[in-house]
């Protein structure tokens, strides 16, 4: 006998129900980026609430929507945290699971293009970024049909290139190899560079096609884990390399590592929170709406994370590196909360 995803999802919600003792403990995973911030939320819940701390797992926001988008049970996560939106095969495999969510927006962040302090401190458009990681490039013609591997081995070499792609004078980058980490492909933030700064920089240079979409691999375009923290210590330890992570890591660390000026708008709170940094992203987590009212605590963690106390501008939160939203913004955050 075969069962439609909303009955299916009935059973397994009374299932859950009857197994949630099985359980006493909300599980999250997903987003690297939005983990800290999550982590102090759950800290602050389990001191204050009388529930016990939620368990966390960073496994970046790709991971994370593979195993809340399952199913409905104790076995499955009951929230995920995503630094981009959910994708639409991604909501299509809820759906199949019988899976409803409720999304909300946590707040603000920018993507950093950063190296040592220690280093140049690069002035550049986004159009560098993209010229730099593509993993081919038209070297001939002004056309994307011409494009052949990457030939651009220094920064020297991508600002003579940008330079005649879009004309204008040199950005006077130096004669050193380029050296960029960059998220997994289960990253958000792999995601949303490769809209903010691959797919705009690909624009930017003049070209066209999906060219932007993948990355070199002659060992310019570093992949790294989940692990922020790890990015940081590499960058210390190589002034002639870049990373690319969120915001709140970069603020963290202002003491070690420098963010590049992209197309003359320096990344702060100020053009993150008005999105004038080109790189600047809504950051997220999903709630499974099944397991509210059923797994202990979670309807009351939510109503942690989604308060003003939390996410507002005097808010622990802030401290942390998260901007926040607009009072519109946030206002309607709390009446999706509240509607749960």
């Amino acid at each position: 006998m075969r069962f439609t995803p909303l009955i299916a999802g009935m059973i397994a919600s009374l299932a859950l129900s009857t197994a949630a003792q099985a359980r006493d403990q909300i599980s999250i995973v997903g987003s690297s980026t939005v983990y800290p911030f999550s982590t102090i939320a759950a800290e602050k819940f389990g001191q204050s609430s009388g529930f016990k701390t939620p368990v966390i797992e960073s496994t970046g926001t790709g991971g994370g929507m593979k195993l809340f988008c399952k199913g409905i049970g104790v076995e499955y996560p009951d929230v995920t945290n995503a630094s981009r939106a959910i994708k639409s095969k991604e909501a299509k495999m809820c759906a199949d699971a019988g899976v409803a969510f409720q999304e909300f927006i946590v707040g603000n962040d920018g993507i950093a293009f950063a190296n040592s302090l220690k280093g140049q401190h690069f002035k550049i458009s986004i159009a560098h970024v993209a010229a730099a990681l593509a993993a081919e490039l038209p070297f001939q013609a002004n056309g994307a049909s011409d494009a052949t591997p990457n030939q651009l081995k220094t920064w020297a070499d991508v600002d003579a290139y940008t330079a005649k792609r879009i004309g204008g004078d040199l950005a006077g980058l130096p004669n050193i190899p380029v050296s960029i980490m960059v998220p997994p492909p289960t990253s958000g933030t792999r995601d949303a560079m490769g809209e903010l700064f691959m797919k705009h920089g690909w624009k930017k240079l003049g070209l066209e096609g999906s060219g932007y979409k993948k990355l070199r691999e002659d060992g310019a375009a570093i992949e790294v884990g989940e692990n922020d923290s790890l990015i940081i210590e590499k960058l210390v330890a190589d002034q002639n390399m870049f990373g690319v992570f969120g915001y709140s890591f970069f603020d963290q660390n202002r003491d070690k590592v420098q963010a590049a000026l992209l197309d003359g708008v320096e990344l702060n709170f100020e053009n993150v929170a008005s999105y004038k940094y080109p790189a600047a992203r809504p950051l997220f987590f999903y709630v499974k709406k099944a397991h509210v009212g059923v797994i202990p605590g979670l309807k009351e963690f939510i109503n942690e994370f989604v308060s003003e106390k939390a996410m507002g501008l005097d808010g622990y939160l802030f401290p942390a590196g998260l901007v926040p939203l607009s009072e519109d913004d946030f206002a309607k955050q709390v009446a999706a909360r509240d509607a749960l």
